[in-house]
């Protein structure tokens, strides 16, 4: 395979040669008209379904999951980690066994899903903090819990979502930290002690930074601030036009500098057309234009859009460049996770997505690897 693009990080053609998924050749190319960007594949690190389907759906199947995985595949998304949300014990086991059962059977797919998410159940049960996360299944950390379903996962549960004010949390976060699983900071209203003892006891990373809180919060003393301010932290952020203004992109891109990330968490109705659909036990509504939320409620409930709109998104909204952009959503994920980050040089793995911008819109034409 021949590819002429041009990589995200300098702009000047080249031709690629991609031999049994390696990058085996480059070379200049002087022809330069109309040709597309290259760069690593997206990674998304929370991707909850889409389509209708989910990965905590009670009928979910192998088919629903390469579905998922081919759709994402379109916005340009090469790797990313299946997410399970706040369930009963059941539900989450299921979806993580079927996961397992259908990456045993197709190494394609275990290739493109090499890694798991569970965000809750163990969060807050505050209106706001929870989000459209089920109330009735907020609860606090429960270890042996959680191995049963690591054990279910095969090992692949990476990254866990944890509220720091829970009973319990520290010590769960300190057995994660342990197990190499990264533990985000989430849905939370924990107070800036209880942040800060989290990242002592090893959290890394903030999920969807500035969502999964209430709509008002104290002027100063308050979750956001605290994680911003945390130098150790990354944080993942929803540049989809809805989730955040342009002003807090802004803030949280300037503040946090090398540890931002992109996430669409596109949610299980994203892709659908506007309308109400009954989803995790709640009503939701996907408005015109892809904005989701709880029915009735200014709640948001997930994302209608998949990363390809998120890098644009944060390119308008935060005033960072191609490359940046693309480092939140290719490179910084896999290396918060621990995967190989693929570099577009000879020898390198051929986990690349291919790619135009047009009038400030990302419009993906190929993905390989």
């Amino acid at each position: 395979m021949i590819l002429t693009a041009r990589p995200f990080a300098t702009g000047e053609p080249l031709a690629l040669e991609v031999t049994a998924g390696r990058i085996t050749a480059l070379a200049p190319t002087a022809d330069s008209s109309g040709l597309p960007w290259v760069a690593p594949s997206f990674f998304d690190p929370q991707i909850n379904g889409c389509l209708g389907r989910g990965f905590v759906s009670p009928d979910l199947t192998p088919d629903d999951v390469r579905l998922i995985a081919e759709t994402c595949r379109g916005h340009g998304i090469g790797r990313f980690c299946p997410t399970l949300i706040t369930n009963s014990f059941d539900a989450i086991h299921r979806g993580f066994a079927t996961l397992t059962r259908t990456l045993a059977a197709d190494a394609e797919l275990a290739a493109w899903l090499p890694c798991f998410h569970l965000e809750g159940p163990y969060l807050s049960g505050e209106d706001g903090a929870r989000g459209a996360h089920p109330r009735e299944h907020t609860r606090d950390p429960d270890w042996d819990e959680f191995r049963r379903w690591q054990d279910a996962a095969d090992g692949r549960i990476r990254m866990v979502t944890v509220a720091p004010e829970r009973a319990g949390a520290l010590p769960f976060i300190e057995r994660l930290t342990a197990a190499n699983v990264v533990v985000a900071i989430g849905h939370t209203l924990a107070t800036g002690e209880q942040i800060r003892d989290a990242v002592t006891a090893g959290a890394k990373t903030s999920t969807h930074l500035g969502n999964g809180c209430p709509a008002v919060l104290p002027r100063h003393d308050n979750p956001i601030w605290e994680q911003l301010a945390c130098d150790e932290l990354f944080a993942s952020i929803i540049a989809d036009g809805y989730h955040l203004p342009p002003a807090v992109v802004k803030c949280i891109v300037r503040m946090k500098a090398d540890r931002v990330l992109l996430t669409c968490d596109a949610g299980t109705l994203a892709g659908l057309p506007p309308g109400r659909y009954r989803d995790w036990g709640t009503e939701m509504e996907v408005l015109p234009g892809g904005k989701i939320v709880v029915a009735g409620t200014q709640y948001l409930a997930g994302s209608g859009v998949f990363t390809d709109a998120c890098v644009a998104g944060v390119m308008r909204l935060g005033g960072v460049n191609l490359q940046d952009a693309i480092t939140m959503a290719s490179v910084r994920p896999r290396e918060l996770l621990g995967e190989p980050v693929p570099r577009i040089a000879v020898g390198e793995r051929a986990e690349l997505v291919l790619f135009d911008l047009v009038d400030g819109e990302l419009r993906v034409r190929q993905v390989v690897g």
